[in-house]
């Protein structure tokens, strides 16, 4: 696919992308969608996570390099969920997001999720879980200065990555047990998923500030090399 070469177009994209029409999707597909749809809605997220990426191209010769990182950092990603307890799968898509840019996080967090629910089991919940990782990537893109610069920051943004995580998850968790969402319900589900949540909080800062320097090392050499 060709870049997109309309700057306006392009930034009309990658806000209505990630904020409006995925979402919006997810919801549709846990709302109002058939019985069993799940799937549909899943291979709809990724084309519009793909488009997404493809309005971060500059070249075809840069976004075609970008790609092959984005497919390795994915498949690092789908890996780490297979490690028990301490998983590093939103550091390495809040990786993608740091040197890839924002879109390619996104992609890489969204496609994690719908490689890996092959293994770990697809359902309505599959499509959340590709907006909450994909989210994660692309607000890792967006805060990269910062986030590169400043080890506390990144910490907190590990932090702030969990909590995310669980209150897009837990809204899926109202929607199935009620088929509406019930504010209260909503609470009660934050409150019982803390323990879950804490740990997923401690692991997202554990591997970014052991993995950061090795990363950013390699990153930064391929960057180079490629001219990404």
């Amino acid at each position: 696919m060709k870049p997109i070469r309309s700057r306006p177009v392009r930034t009309v994209f990658r806000f209505v992308l990630p904020f409006a029409a995925i979402p919006a999707l997810v919801l549709y597909g846990a709302l109002w969608a058939p019985p069993r749809q799940y799937a549909v809605i899943s291979a709809a997220i990724t084309a519009l996570s793909v488009l997404l990426f493809f309005c971060g191209f500059e070249t075809r010769k840069t976004g075609s390099r970008r790609l092959v990182m984005a497919a390795v950092f994915t498949a690092l990603a789908v890996v780490g969920r297979f490690i028990p307890l301490v998983k590093p799968v939103a550091a390495l898509i809040i990786f993608a997001g740091l040197w890839l840019g924002g879109e390619a996080g996104f992609l890489v967090g969204a496609m994690t999720a719908v490689i890996s629910d092959f293994t770990f089991g697809q359902g309505p919940w599959t499509p959340f879980q590709m907006l909450s990782w994909g989210l994660i990537g692309l607000f890792a893109g967006i805060l990269s200065r910062p986030l590169l610069r400043s080890r506390a920051l990144l910490a907190l943004y590990g932090l702030a990555a969990g909590v995310l995580f669980s209150f897009v998850m837990d809204v899926w968790t109202v929607l199935w047990l009620d088929g509406s969402f019930v504010a209260e319900h909503y609470g009660a589900a934050l409150l019982s998923a803390v323990p879950h949540t804490a740990l997923y909080c401690v692991s997202n800062v554990l591997f970014l500030l052991l993995l950061r320097k090795p990363f950013g090392q390699k990153m930064d050499r391929v960057k180079l090399k490629y001219e990404l």
